[in-house]
């Protein structure tokens, strides 16, 4: 691709007050990002785009953000980083299945971001030593199965888990809340080192883009979206933890959380998730491998005659077509395949279950009923 296609992607991700769901609906407005910075056509009808209006019409007309992306992309590639657009290929499968997901993301290191089973784990930036030790058995427990871990590389519980990661050989994901030139907080810089060696430090922010509070949030869908299941260890009533949590329910992900004392204020917030049904309540790795169905399982039995399903809709017809030729599938996987949103997917197959042609087996996977 060249630089004036990638100046054009980064420009896209660069517009102040448009969003990753505004950006999208740009994109299929002008017909691709190319013509949306130079179509003139395109250009003069962009505040007809739902969402966008005049003032929105206004940044993306303004040529300063062609200036600003054309030396983003001289970083970019000075610093060697993978930028990954919301319409390639290899843009993590999960998270392009969220409404709400970046248009680009910056990579720095070498881990794939489509593992075949990716953990977050979050928590409190002051944990104790039963959460931190919680923690560190959960990470050496999911080795086995090659888990990819996810967290935010703060202090606390993420730091935890990404150091007990690199040491049992697991590849880990750090999604920061700030651009790839920098790395907060300062202390562990050499982990994110180790990090870029063993996995990726992630994020949507460009270089020298400024902290704000609202950073941390729009780091915490990417955390959620990248990741088959949350799992929270010790968080008190309020913080990003929870954030990232309820995000997961959004995204139809599991949710998992370590229960505490009910007068310990560090578990507050794991026994609220899992006393509103928010979240399941987990002991250790076994209990998330047996939620997940990530246990090792015997072959299934061969000559058992197929069941035949009349009567489909189109929707429906798409997600058996495909569960009978890969077999069972995570939803993640199961609306990359047939190309269909979470929330659309979930209903088609409430619809399928009670109608007894699916089956759901547990961590949201789904299989034929036959």
């Amino acid at each position: 691709m060249d630089d004036r296609a990638l100046i054009h992607r980064l420009a896209l991700a660069m517009l102040k007050g448009i969003g990753p769901v505004n950006a999208r609906n740009l994109v299929a407005y002008c017909g691709g990002v190319d013509a949306l910075f130079t179509d003139p056509k395109a250009r003069q009808a962009l505040e007809k785009v739902p969402g966008i209006g005049p003032e929105r019409t206004k940044a993306i007309l303004n040529t300063k953000v062609l200036a600003a992306a054309e030396k983003e992309l001289a970083y970019v590639q000075k610093h060697k980083l993978r930028m990954l657009f919301y319409l390639d290929e290899d843009y993590p499968p999960r998270l392009k299945n969220c409404d709400d997901a970046p248009v680009l993301l910056f990579v720095r290191g070498n881990a794939m971001l489509h593992a075949a089973r990716t953990v977050a784990i979050v928590g409190t930036r002051s944990p104790t030593e039963q959460g931190k030790k919680l923690c560190t058995e959960l990470v050496e427990g999911l080795k086995d199965c090659g888990a990819l871990i996810v967290s935010g590389l703060a202090y606390g519980i993420d730091i935890v888990a990404h150091r007990t990661a690199l040491k049992a050989g697991l590849s880990t994901i750090g999604c920061v809340a700030h651009g790839l030139d920098r790395i907060y907080p300062g202390e562990h810089a050499a982990t994110a080192k180790e990090m870029m060696k063993q996995g990726a430090l992630v994020s949507e922010l460009t270089s020298g883009a400024p902290f704000a509070p609202g950073n941390f949030p729009a780091r915490n869908r990417v955390i959620a979206g990248l990741s088959d299941c949350t799992i929270v260890i010790e968080s008190g009533t309020k913080g990003g933890s929870l954030i990232t949590a309820d995000i997961a329910n959004s995204y139809d992900r599991e949710v998992m959380a370590f229960p505490g004392r009910p007068t310990d204020p560090k578990s507050e917030g794991c026994n609220r998730l899992i006393r509103d049904s928010k979240a399941h309540l987990i002991t250790g790795a076994a209990d998330v491998l047996k939620l997940m169905d990530w246990l090792p399982t015997t072959k299934k039995k061969v000559g058992v005659q197929q069941a035949l399903f009349t009567d489909l809709q189109p929707d429906e017809q798409a997600i058996v077509d495909v569960l009978k030729t890969k077999g069972k599938l995570d939803i993640d996987s199961l609306c990359f395949a047939v190309g269909m949103l979470p929330h659309k997917a979930s209903t088609v197959l409430l619809t399928l279950e009670f109608n007894g042609v699916v089956r759901s087996l547990p961590g949201k996977v789904y299989e034929l009923n036959y």
